[in-house]
């Protein structure tokens, strides 16, 4: 599941998931929380070429923290997962030390929750980019981001027992 957050706030954003060269199943990865205008009409149809299934941030708003698990979960489908979270996926109001905050994005409290109904899946790897230290008041970013990593090394050790 490659990207499962990151590409938050706009399909472009996340350059690299188009230059993965086959490193990633596709049809097996999902991109969560992207909102934004868009840049071509074609984006949207791109991503789904490149085999990404989307929820987008209103999606998540509707289906909840147990129904984003449920399509990830389905997606992957027991493949090993790697989990990148672009923290952009958050709302600025969570997050606004990022190079591209944009409004409308997930809360902290959302992504943990994705991320802790992952338990159980096997996660191979992991990472968490876009923290942008000097447009970070307060740390409230670091201290989302920390978390995150948290989070995500918790569903490692637990993948490893």
């Amino acid at each position: 599941m490659a990207d499962l957050l990151r590409r938050a706030a706009h399909p472009r954003h996340a350059v690299p998931a188009r230059r993965r060269g086959g490193l990633f199943l596709e049809e097996h990865s999902i991109h969560v929380g992207i909102r934004g205008p868009l840049y071509a009409p074609s984006d949207l149809e791109e991503d789904a070429e490149l085999g990404f299934q989307i929820v987008s941030a209103m999606e998540t708003e509707r289906i909840g923290i147990d129904g984003v698990t449920a399509a990830i979960l389905e997606r992957v489908s027991g493949r090993p997962v790697y989990v990148s979270v672009d923290i952009d996926v958050l709302d600025p109001a969570h997050a606004p030390g990022t190079g591209t905050p944009e409004a409308g994005g997930l809360t902290s409290r959302e992504v943990l929750g994705i991320l802790r109904g992952l338990a159980g899946t096997p996660l191979v790897g992991a990472d968490v980019v876009e923290v942008a230290p000097a447009y970070d008041h307060a740390e409230m970013t670091a201290v989302a981001a920390a978390h995150i990593c948290y989070e995500l090394l918790a569903l490692m050790a637990l993948g490893n027992q």
